[in-house]
């Protein structure tokens, strides 16, 4: 028994010794991301694991709230008062329960050790080669999938890593690990495979949006924060421009993602030519018929663009008819209003599960106009905060959060929250440490 509690005493010892030096809580904030691809019961265990030992340990820490970690428990505050006014209260709870880590986590943070810039280069270190190891694999198993069936699509978007995981958020994944990679200034041969293979990844999870956006922060980085000589710059940044275009004009599968959606800004009901030709014709939808076009046709797709105008459309119907600017639908309340909306426009009804994939619209939709204003703040706090600090990577994050939220609605997923709330946390912290503390 003596030998039982020496061992315990000294385990706990050790544990403590690590949370102290922070090495335990550098590991448990790089292991709820590097889990994000994996299946949700195993994301959501790491960040109990996290919470337990960050409120274990928080007996011995000085609690304080920074101002930028208001923001995040706000929101949840909102969200749990919008109980009293929704229309839909058996999903308002489920979403509750979901979204509870805008609460948990920015509370967690606040008597956690002080996070250095030192620590989340750790982070996000670690964080960078599982997303690199998550690429092969997913890149490997691509070619296992051809060689037996010989189908191309599988090394492309949603086929690549399954739709549950989905293309859209495994690239945001990836491309904050190639924007680390990228930002380093003594690139090893490790680095500068790792990079590569995420460049590739990410061209062929074939996500408009994230190619662009990353191609962006591309340029701005050699433009701004790179150390190289013009003449360099400018060699890499033709390079950068020269492959991307050529990328996009001689990758099949991402070219025909480029061009529905270009070609859809000027033509009205063009055919859809990738669609089966057992299946009959079917007609693309324009951005112009999305906004005004009162009925349609069952045999109607809507590109990504069309649709999420269309959502725009009906989000703005709804705020004609509902009297919902102040307190919204509820939080997760909005999706039987969508269902109604496509059934009034005569949409094909499986357009009726997709939600608003637009989290500006999404929170205005179910959380009034304060909620769209407190998520505007976090992503003003933010970009500020990483411009203010000259911090690439945090701009990086910044802006893709600020474009990916008009294309998805990402705080709706425990994926996409749980990314979030660390790396805002994260950053924010560790480039406004010295911000006044408003509670302690």
């Amino acid at each position: 028994m003596n030998h039982t509690s020496d061992y315990l005493k000294k385990a706990f010892s050790k544990i403590d010794e690590l949370w102290q030096n922070k090495t335990l809580l550098i590991f448990l904030l790089s292991a709820m991301l590097i889990t994000l691809p994996l299946k949700h019961s195993i994301g959501s265990l790491t960040c109990i694991v996290f919470l337990l030992v960050s409120l274990i340990k928080s007996k011995k820490a000085d609690f304080s709230l920074p101002k930028v970690l208001l923001l995040p428990i706000l929101l949840y505050v909102l969200m749990l008062m919008s109980l009293v006014w929704t229309i839909e209260s058996k999903d308002t709870m489920k979403g509750l329960q979901k979204e509870v880590l805008f609460l948990l986590i920015p509370l967690a943070f606040c008597s956690l050790p002080k996070i250095t810039r030192n620590d989340v280069n750790k982070i996000l270190r670690g964080y960078s080669f599982a997303m690199v190891g998550f690429a092969v694999f997913y890149i490997l198993k691509a070619v296992v999938k051809f060689i037996n069936f010989g189908n191309k699509e599988v090394f492309f978007y949603h086929e690549l890593v399954t739709l549950e995981l989905n293309a859209i958020y495994m690239a945001v994944f990836a491309s904050l690990a190639m924007f680390f990679f990228l930002s380093k200034k003594e690139k090893t041969i490790v680095d500068k495979i790792g990079l590569s293979i995420l460049i590739v990844f990410i061209f062929l999870l074939s996500s408009k949006n994230i190619i662009v956006v990353d191609l962006i922060m591309t340029i701005m980085y050699f433009s701004f924060f790179s150390a190289v000589s013009k003449k360099t710059k400018k060699i890499i940044l033709l390079g950068v421009i020269i492959v991307s275009v050529s990328a996009v004009l001689f990758i099949k599968p991402v070219r025909d993602r480029f061009m529905i959606e270009f070609e859809t800004i000027f033509v009205d009901g063009s055919l859809n030519k990738t669609i089966e030709k057992n299946q009959g014709p079917i007609y693309n939808i324009s951005l112009k018929q999305a906004w005004n076009q009162d009925q349609f046709q069952q045999n109607d797709f809507f590109p990504g663009t069309a649709f999420r105008l269309f959502q725009m459309r009906i989000f703005k119907e709804m705020l004609q008819e509902e009297h919902i600017f102040f307190t919204g639908f509820g939080l997760d309340a909005s999706q039987n209003k969508i269902k109604e909306k496509v059934k009034e426009h005569n949409l094909y009804p499986n357009y009726g599960e997709f939600n608003f994939h637009n989290e500006y619209v999404q929170i205005f939709s179910e959380l009034g106009i304060f909620g769209f204003l407190i998520v505007v703040s976090m992503l003003f706090t933010t970009i500020r905060n990483g411009i203010v600090n000259k911090d690439f990577i945090h701009i990086a994050f910044a802006v893709t959060m600020i474009i990916l939220f008009l294309t998805e609605s990402f705080l709706s997923r425990q994926r996409g929250i749980i990314f979030f709330i660390i790396f805002y946390c994260m950053f924010n912290l560790v480039n406004n440490c010295n911000e006044q503390k408003i509670m302690k």
